[in-house]
């Protein structure tokens, strides 16, 4: 047995519960209006505009590149199926660059000591999120790294730079109660319907019946999404593989775990 085998049984001894917990707070619904308004504490003084201003363009690069990884694949089909690879996950990606800078700014006031306390918090947050990924079956491995690495790359940066600009000092009940004013929209449990808008504007500017699917990435036709029956698919495709499939069994079939590589139909 491999290591990781070892890591999928881990995994998969957890409940499923737990992870479908963990997975909501990477969701686009809570980290969307928490990055926006990271960036509005920032702009709160003239002294941290520059900041704003890193933070907005190192997060908004981050968000187009997954943005356009997956339209690209769900419009075009463009992906890897020897990486099993759809697009960057976004609950990776946006945990890893949005929980460490919003638990540093929660403790703004406090010691150096704090602020690299909280940003490690924040990644290991990030990064369970991004495992709950795997567990849900809602992205493969390569979906989830590529999400991490790039968020935390927009964290790091961004954290690392501070010594050259000036800090915002907002207090801490202030920014907490903001970054949970969002749960007023998504309560826990409740996912933003992103994936199902992204489906809709790529079919729109693909001008296809239907998004692409990773059974469509993994056939041997090839043809495109025509080539593979709806029925087949719609069920592990509904919400990018998301919680509701992976505890039914649905998610996913033709992935034994998201760690496999090579396919059933490769």
């Amino acid at each position: 047995m491999t290591l990781r085998d070892l890591l999928w049984q881990g995994i998969h001894a957890v409940p499923v519960e737990f992870w479908a917990r963990v997975t909501w707070l990477g969701d686009s619904g809570l980290l969307l209006p928490a990055a926006v308004l990271i960036g509005i504490w920032l702009l709160v003084s003239r002294r941290t505009w520059p900041t704003a201003l890193l933070w907005f363009t190192l997060f908004g690069s981050a968000s187009l590149l997954v943005l356009v990884s997956k339209l690209a694949f769900l419009g075009w089909g463009v992906g890897s199926a020897r990486l099993n690879f759809t697009g960057i996950s976004g609950h990776s990606m946006m945990a890893s660059s949005i929980w460490p800078v919003a638990l540093w700014l929660l403790c703004a006031r406090a010691g150096h000591r704090w602020h690299v306390g909280m940003a490690v918090a924040g990644w290991v947050l990030a990064w369970t999120i991004g495992v709950s990924r795997l567990a849900l079956y809602a992205h493969s491995a390569s979906e989830v790294a590529a999400g991490l690495l790039l968020g935390t790359a927009v964290s790091a940066i961004f954290l690392a730079t501070q010594r050259h600009y000036p800090h915002a000092h907002p207090r801490a009940p202030m920014v907490l109660v903001s970054l949970l004013m969002p749960l007023a929209l998504f309560p826990p449990g409740h996912a933003a319907p992103t994936q199902g808008l992204l489906e809709q504007i790529a079919q729109h500017l693909a001008r296809i019946d239907r998004p692409f699917t990773r059974a469509d990435l993994h056939s041997t036709a090839g043809s495109g999404p025509a080539s593979v029956s709806l029925s087949a698919t719609s069920q592990g495709h509904s919400r990018g593989f998301g919680c509701q499939s992976a505890v039914k069994g649905a998610a996913l079939p033709i992935m034994r775990s998201p760690f496999n590589l090579q396919t059933e139909h490769s």
